[in-house]
């Protein structure tokens, strides 16, 4: 038995009262000796115990009338007090992430999820407090006609979703309501991807997973288009999981760049020169399987004219050789659209700056630095070898550099960092670096990784249009991202347009190449992809799940009916209000009796 007010309980104390009166009438009367009542004496003596137990009775009576008023006013649920099953608190958390678009039995996972939801809501009560979670976490409660007019509604998302977070939005919903019984049901594929960071909640759930092993699975795990900025060359690379070889494309915009089969194991890489210019949307595609949302990747490029770069004798010798490098590669050409040099040295952005090669001139750098409007000056040196931390910059070691002092308020990317300190900074029209470009300073200039970063920055940090992108953006479906200032618009391959007002925005719930939109003008790209791991459809069995989730109070079904059973099997208490008010009717009914019984008559 469980109570909802137990503190009307309290209540029962008066029962004391008809048990205090009862004990004070023995002791009321006088003892008088009369001689024309001593036949009185006999009879009361002959019915002396009659009335001792009527007496009794009559307190009994009012004792547990007041008790079971108490008890009344305390709403109690007790078990097995009629058919069907008592208010319960339920919360609903359907698994509706995109691996439940996987074919089971020729039907996707999500619609049989969706129906059993559905079976459940129906079998709810009026008295019943319900609501519907959805794998990202969103929590809607209502009616159960409203909510399984929102379940209908559902679709699956494009990502992997929350469902660890669900459910504990979930537990937390039905653990603030007044009802005795709660309980949380949750309806997943078992995805083992998706359950990994989960921790018991404190609450009774039950678990519906389907019957039967996932699909086998076909999936482009990654597509990366290298350069950012192709100047116009650049390469296509795929990574293709497949337990068998498997036809794949390779699109730009509409057009098809490759077609291919591909081995279990086989990287896809395509170098190619395309035509069109500007941002571009690429595409990898699979022969379509039981699990399509997978056999599909994107990806973005920025396609144009190599950058013009100078680069001045003060940045050094390891500088000039990386640019003429690039030069030669067609990466880069000749021309003056970026410098490379010491900062003392620049009169004009955009450029990659490092300090002067003489302490002397530290002074006329940190000048130019303000003359240009960039936030950062100069300060003491420190030769403390460290290593460095960033994109390519891991491990570095750094033996000499320049701290960095910001001043002024401008914008500004840390894109390194040298004991948690910046050591390579970025803005609009700059790069600056805290060292030489020289091994004396730093291994960066002799490392592998030095002509790749340096093409990366010049095309995307500093060749790009004031306000672009300059590189894409990757994001999950409805990630919060930052897109360039100024931006009013997104739009995929479709001219589906989406408004945007500021530069922190949701990304897009379809996965896809969404272009930012500046007026008429592509300033960059929004890649949305699912993660990788919503490829591996490797479940968790429902008894194992289960107690992962609920720990002893989980309860695991691979059938409908047996997970609605589930659910409401913690509600079978139901409200004892009603029958214990019939019994203080009818004890009071007795009291009545009773009382006109031991009344004495007239004579």
């Amino acid at each position: 038995m469980s109570l909802l007010a137990p503190l009307y309980l309290l209540l029962g104390a008066a029962a004391g009262i008809p048990l205090l009166l009862h004990l004070l009438r023995r002791n009321i009367g006088t003892r008088v000796d009369f001689p024309a009542a001593r036949y009185l004496q006999r009879a009361e003596q002959e019915h002396s115990r009659s009335l001792r137990l009527r007496n009794l009775l009559l307190m009994l009576l009012r004792v547990l009338l007041i008790l079971t008023l108490a008890l009344a006013a305390a709403q109690p649920f007790v078990a097995g007090m009629g058919a069907g099953h008592g208010p319960t608190a339920v919360a609903v958390v359907l698994d509706n992430s995109l691996s439940t678009t996987a074919m089971s039995g020729g039907v996707p996972a999500f619609a049989q999820l969706r129906d059993a939801a559905r079976r459940l809501l129906q079998s709810s009560g009026a008295g019943d407090h319900l609501w519907l979670v959805s794998a990202n976490g969103r929590v809607r409660g209502g009616t159960k006609d409203a909510l399984v007019a929102e379940l209908m509604r559902m679709a699956p998302e494009q990502d992997a979703g929350d469902l660890p977070l669900a459910v504990r939005r979930a537990a937390a919903a039905v653990q603030g309501s007044a009802l005795p019984s709660r309980v949380v049901a949750v309806a997943t594929d078992g995805q083992r991807s998706a359950w990994v960071s989960s921790s018991p909640v404190d609450v009774p759930l039950a678990l519906l997973t389907p019957r039967g092993d996932p699909p086998r699975n076909r999936a482009v795990l990654a597509v990366d288009a290298t350069p950012a900025r192709w100047t116009p060359r650049g390469t296509i690379n795929a990574r293709i999981d497949a337990t068998d070889s498997v036809g794949f494309r390779v699109l730009l915009g509409s057009r098809t760049l490759a077609r291919g089969a591909v081995a279990r194991g086989e990287p896809v890489q395509l170098s190619v020169s395309p035509p069109e210019r500007g941002w571009q949307a690429i595409r990898v595609e699979l022969e379509p399987d039981d699990y399509a949302a997978d056999d599909v990747r994107y990806a973005a490029a920025w396609i144009g004219a190599p950058p013009g770069v100078m680069v001045d004798p003060s940045a050094g010798s390891f500088a000039t050789t990386a640019v003429n490098t690039l030069i030669a590669d067609g990466r880069a050409g000749t021309g003056s659209d970026v410098r490379v040099a010491a900062a003392d040295a620049v009169a004009a952005l955009p450029a990659l700056m490092t300090p002067p090669g003489d302490a002397v001139r530290l002074g006329a750098a940190n000048r130019a630095l303000a003359r240009l409007g960039v936030p950062w000056r100069f300060g003491a040196v420190d030769t403390l070898p460290v290593a460095a931390r960033g994109t390519r910059m891991d491990g570095i070691a750094v033996s000499a550099r320049y701290r960095l002092v910001r001043e002024g308020v401008g914008a500004t990317d840390t894109l390194a960092t040298v004991a948690g300190e910046p050591w390579i900074v970025s803005g609009p029209g700059y790069v600056l670096l805290a060292s030489r470009l020289d091994p004396a300073a730093t291994q960066l200039p002799i490392r592998a990784a030095f002509v790749p970063w340096l093409a990366d920055m010049i095309a995307t940090r500093l060749a790009a249009p004031t306000g672009d992108a300059g590189a894409p953006i990757q994001a999950r479906a409805g990630a919060a991202i930052r897109i360039p200032a100024g931006a009013d618009a997104l739009e995929n391959g479709a001219g589906t347009r989406r408004a945007v007002t500021g530069d922190h925005i949701n990304a897009p719930d379809e996965r896809g190449v969404w272009f930012i939109l500046r007026g008429a003008k592509r300033i960059g790209a929004v890649v949305v992809n699912a993660p990788p791991e919503e490829s591996s459809l490797a479940r968790w069995p429902a008894e194992a799940l289960a107690p992962r989730l609920a720990g002893a109070r989980g309860r695991p079904s691979v059938t409908a009916d047996a997970w609605v059973h589930d659910t409401f099997s913690s509600g079978s208490r139901r409200p004892a209000v009603t029958p214990l008010l019939l019994l203080a009717l009818l004890l009071f009914a007795a009291e009545a009796i009773a009382v006109r019984t031991t009344r004495p008559t007239a004579a």
